[in-house]
């Protein structure tokens, strides 16, 4: 009886042994295939890593438009605390000044003159669903370095930057401004920038980039 139960105790760990075994061999090849995977990805003459490049690249992108919510921010907290509201100083005579002004409409002043009363209501929630629309475009088209991620960065960064202004104090201060004797363009900021030229390297993208299919007939 004994000898029984000995043997079967022998036979369940030599059971156990061999699954622990295969287990392992499986983790194995699923590594090696995981590796081979993302070397496949990265292309020749490139050393892969388990994460993959997406990941890394949509990092990058999101970093951009923190970085302009920064720079917008930085620069508006110093027009307004060394420039007196509606004044300036001049920078390049007769072409470029820094000025101070509060801005309750759209960017470069459009609808400021507007006297609806829901007004900064309706750009608030405009900007909430283009933040919203632009993120989720960023999402998925930010897994590699291409002019549409960026200019969805830039346009992102430009939205929060705008946003965080009309939220908190219902106006958004601008200060660049350029003119040519009695023209003018309207003052603007680093946000309105980051969204023009966001917008600029998407059209570009739109207008002079081949889709893959006009490539290949090609």
């Amino acid at each position: 009886m004994k000898k029984t139960q000995h043997l079967g105790v022998h036979k369940a760990s030599a059971i156990l042994s061999r699954i622990e075994l295969y287990s392992a061999l499986d983790r194995r090849s699923g590594e090696r295939e995981l590796m081979a995977s993302c070397a496949i990805l990265a292309g020749p003459g490139r050393r892969a890593s388990p994460m993959s490049q997406p990941h890394l690249m949509r990092r990058f992108h999101f970093l951009i438009a923190f970085l302009v919510v920064l720079l917008d921010r930085a620069t508006k907290w110093m027009v307004s605390r060394d420039i007196p509201l509606h004044d300036g100083k001049q920078v390049i005579p007769g072409f470029f000044r820094i000025t101070h002004v509060e801005n309750r409409g759209a960017a470069f002043g459009l609808f400021a003159d507007s006297p609806t009363q829901w007004k900064i209501g309706m750009l608030v929630l405009f900007s909430i669903v283009a933040l919203v629309v632009v993120s989720t475009l960023l999402w998925r088209n930010s897994h590699s370095m291409s002019t549409t991620g960026i200019g969805l960065a830039l346009i992102l960064g430009g939205a929060l930057g705008n946003l965080w202004d009309r939220v908190l104090n219902g106006r958004v201060v601008d200060f660049l401004l350029f003119y040519v004797g009695q023209y003018q363009w309207p003052a603007f900021n680093v946000a309105d920038s980051a969204i023009v030229v966001g917008a600029g390297l998407l059209v570009i993208e739109i207008l002079f980039t081949k889709s893959p299919i006009h490539e290949t007939s090609a």
